[in-house]
């Protein structure tokens, strides 16, 4: 526990916030900025003899129940609550499960890229958000349940059409060890969430492979850069492959790009004229 530093960074927390945005009156003779150390006190549902000890750099380290009240009664960020819990010791819980809701922006930027096939991907490697082009070279998500827009329940459990496994992809195999080092981190990262341990506990049991890496322990690897994808339509398209982090989200945006000047190139375009209307024709 860091006394001194905790002490600063919940008087600058507090001495931010006006009373109004709390619900309490300014009055005339307010001359301390932001919010008084009782009012504080009292939102956390704590004396104010103790947090007052805690400004002073005096106090004892605080419980997770109080730095709860006091993240409530601060309006900490999510940024700065894992601050709060890491100057008193404490490390925050982890988070209940994997974030599923995509940031605006990022949902702006994919679909700003009309000759990329961009889509967005959870902890555990559900399809959140995709564009058109990610839909008709790879799937429609859009007709799926959410439950079947896992990429790792797609490459270990299937469907295979015409024995093709993840949409043809050539690294499919590589894939699938990418997938079982994903899901070994979010289970560490979300150990209590259930539709985590649930889909661990489904590919355990109907896919020996994933058993097999599973129980392998790995946890990192390099990425593949570049893949082909054997179309039903178009034929063979290959692409760059760039993953990007959004670590306050534990997702990531994925962008396949052709290079070019090729065929490939050539191919993305006609299937950004295509869509997928013509691919649930010929299915």
């Amino acid at each position: 526990m860091d006394k001194v530093e905790l002490a600063g960074f919940l008087r600058s927390r507090r001495e931010r916030i006006s009373p109004a945005d709390v619900g309490l009156a300014a009055g005339p003779r307010r001359r301390t900025p932001g919010l008084r150390r009782e009012e504080v006190a009292h939102l956390a549902f704590i004396s104010t003899e103790y947090y007052t000890r805690l400004e002073q750099a005096r106090g004892p380290r605080p419980s997770r129940e109080v730095l709860a009240g006091l993240s409530r009664a601060l309006r900490l960020s999510d940024a700065e609550r894992e601050h709060l819990h890491l100057l008193a010791g404490a490390p925050p819980d982890p988070a209940p499960g994997p974030p599923r809701e995509v940031r605006q922006s990022i949902l702006d930027l994919i679909h700003r890229l009309p000759q990329s096939a961009a889509f967005v991907t959870s902890a555990t490697l559900e399809v959140l958000a995709w564009n058109a082009l990610a839909a008709a070279l790879m799937e429609d998500f859009s007709a799926l349940p959410r439950r079947e827009r896992n990429l790792a329940r797609r490459v270990f459990l299937g469907p295979r059409p015409e024995g093709q496994r993840l949409y043809g992809v050539s690294d499919a195999d590589a894939f699938a060890r990418h997938a079982a080092r994903r899901l070994r981190t979010a289970a560490a990262r979300y150990p209590e969430d259930p539709e985590v341990t649930g889909l661990i506990r489904e590919l355990r049991a109907g896919s020996e492979e994933f058993a097999r890496l599973w129980d392998s322990h790995d946890v990192d690897g390099a990425p593949t850069l570049r893949k082909i994808f054997r179309h039903p339509l178009v034929g063979p398209v290959t692409v760059n492959c760039d993953a990007l982090d959004l670590a306050d989200r534990d997702q990531q945006v994925v962008i396949y790009t052709a290079v070019p000047g090729t065929p490939s190139e050539e191919a993305l375009r006609l299937l950004s004229v295509i869509g997928t209307q013509r691919l649930d024709a010929v299915r």
